[in-house]
C-alpha cells in the first residue's frame, strides 16, 4: 500500500485533529462499515454508486482517483463498468483500505485498484492527470473542502470530471420530517446497538445535519474553478448527485 507521508498543516491544527479523530472513527468501525450501509440504506447505497459511476464517462484505460475510498466499493463499480480504466482508491483511514483490498481481491477478477492512503487535502498527484474523480460519502468528512476541491480541480486533466455522492443537507425537512427524525434518533442507535460505537453514527448524522444544500455546494465547486457544475437530487434529496467539469484549455 502506497503512503505519502503527511505534509505540515502550519497553523491549520484545528483541521489537522479533526482529520486524525476523523481516521480514527472510521478505523474503529471499518468491520462494520459495508454491513451498515447496506442496512441503513436498504440497499440503495448499492445503485447510488452504480448511479455516481454513469456519471463519469472515463475514456478508455482512463486514471480516476476515488477519493475517500473507504472500503473501495465505488472503485470496484468502477472496474465493473470500465473494465480498463486505472483506480487510484485513496482515503486517509489504514484499515477501511486494508479491508477494501481484501474485497477488491476476491471480487475485481484480475482488474484491482491501487490503495493509496492520504490526506484529500494533500493529493499526491501531478497536475492534469486525472481522467475523472468520484467522492461518495466522504466530501463532509474534508475540513476545509474547498481544499480538497482545489487538490482535485489541479489533479484533472481540462474536460476532466468530479462525481460528488452525498447525502443532501439535513437542513431541509424530507418526508415531512421523517427524515431528519431517522438522523437524530434512528441512525445514532442503530449504529451504537450494531457496531457498538454510537459516536461514530452520532458525528454521521451531525454532518449530515450540518451539510449545505446542493445549491450553496455547487457554488464552493464553481469557486474552486469548476464549470458546468449541475446536481440531480436522489431518493427525493436524501441524496445528491453533483457533478461538475474542469473547463478544457482554449484552442
Amino acid at each position: 500500500m502506497s503512503h505519502q507521508p503527511a505534509r505540515p498543516y502550519g497553523a491549520d491544527n484545528s483541521a489537522e485533529e479533526h482529520g486524525r479523530r476523523v481516521a480514527s472513527m472510521f478505523g474503529r468501525i471499518a468491520g462494520w462499515y459495508d454491513f451498515l450501509n447496506h442496512a441503513l440504506s436498504l440497499g440503495q447505497d448499492i445503485y447510488w454508486r452504480y448511479r455516481l459511476v454513469r456519471t463519469l464517462r472515463l475514456p478508455e484505460a482512463g486514471l480516476v482517483l476515488d477519493l475517500a475510498a473507504g472500503t473501495m466499493d465505488v472503485s470496484l463499480e468502477i472496474l465493473r463498468q470500465y473494465p480498463g480504466a486505472r483506480v487510484l482508491a485513496m482515503d486517509f483511514t489504514e484499515p477501511m483500505l486494508r479491508r477494501g483490498q481484501r474485497k477488491a481481491k476476491a471480487l475485481a477478477r484480475g482488474r484491482s485498484a491501487q490503495p493509496v492512503l492520504a490526506d484529500g487535502r494533500r493529493l499526491p498527484l501531478p497536475a492534469s492527470s486525472l481522467d475523472a474523480a468520484t467522492i461518495a460519502f466522504g466530501i463532509r468528512n474534508i475540513v476545509p473542502r474547498s481544499e480538497a476541491f482545489a487538490e482535485i480541480h489541479q489533479a484533472l486533466k481540462p474536460g476532466g470530471r468530479l462525481c460528488v455522492l452525498e447525502f443532501g443537507s439535513g437542513k431541509s425537512r424530507v418526508w415531512k420530517g421523517l427524515y431528519n427524525l431517522y438522523l437524530d434518533m434512528i441512525l445514532p442507535a442503530v449504529g451504537r446497538v450494531i457496531s457498538g460505537d454510537r459516536s461514530a453514527y452520532a458525528y454521521l448524522a451531525e454532518t449530515i445535519r450540518g451539510f449545505p444544500p446542493a445549491k450553496e455546494l455547487a457554488a464552493e465547486m464553481r469557486a474552486a474553478g469548476f464549470a458546468e457544475v449541475y446536481w440531480q437530487p436522489l431518493l427525493s434529496g436524501i441524496v445528491v448527485l453533483h457533478v461538475a467539469r474542469k473547463a478544457c484549455e482554449p484552442t
